[in-house]
């Protein structure tokens, strides 16, 4: 069950105070910006090779972020021309740490007990999935991307392990990153809370994206159109 702190979802980039960098840690080139597209501040991480440069959370390895929500949401866009790398370490119910990775460099799935390598395809605009075709460095009109990841499904269906915390994420270049949250509600992106009510999703524990983690959609256009949602 969510602790009440983590309920209805939890914003980790507010929570931890990213800006402050006491909790979290960043390595070579990695930046605050504001994006006046994505209303806010977006972070910038880019560099030569992906171990050069991250945004990592929490500090210490030793430490651990212990949110248990079961969707892990990363809103980010993948520099052009570039390969991303992001780490996710979660731990089992036997307390067992699996790291769970998602990079464009990979060419296909791996798995050990304790690491899972999932290929990233990034998508260009007009694309629709971005999973066809090959790993490849992410194209020049590369998206920005909902990513939900599934943890417990995923632990349980490559590793017939039970899900209990995510321990530590590390954003390795090169990504613009918006936001990372977790939650137990399944937020679908385009849907506003008026169609919720009136599709009665939340029986299905379907929910409109809270405002903080929403993509900016201008008038008379369609998130679907400008953005990619992928779940894994």
């Amino acid at each position: 069950v969510l602790a009440a702190w983590q309920r209805p979802y939890l914003n980790i980039f507010k929570h931890f105070r990213v800006e402050e960098w006491k909790r979290s840690a960043k390595e070579g080139d990695v930046a605050a910006l504001t994006d006046t597209r994505m209303k806010g501040t977006i972070y910038r991480i880019r560099g030569s090779n992906p171990a050069s440069s991250y945004l990592q959370l929490p500090r210490a390895g030793t430490q651990s972020l212990g949110l248990t929500g079961r969707y892990l949401y990363l809103l980010f866009r993948p520099l052009p021309r570039k390969h991303f790398l992001v780490h996710l370490d979660v731990t089992t119910e036997e307390n067992q740490v699996v790291r769970i990775s998602f990079s464009s460099l990979f060419k296909e799935f791996k798995s050990s007990p304790t690491w899972l390598q999932f290929p990233f395809v990034c998508g260009a605009a007009g694309e629709g999935t971005a999973r066809r075709g090959v790993p490849r460095a992410a194209p020049a009109d590369a998206r920005w991307t909902c990513l939900v990841l599934d943890l417990p499904s995923i632990l349980a269906l490559y590793l017939s392990r039970r899900y209990s915390h995510l321990r530590g994420v590390k954003l390795c270049c090169n990504l613009l990153v918006r936001n990372l949250c977790t939650s137990d509600l399944l937020f679908e992106p385009g849907v506003t809370f008026a169609k919720a009510r009136l599709g009665d999703l939340s029986c299905r524990g379907v929910a409109p994206m809270p405002r903080e983690l929403a993509f900016p959609v201008p008038t008379g256009e369609q998130w679907h159109d400008l953005y990619d949602y992928i779940r894994y």
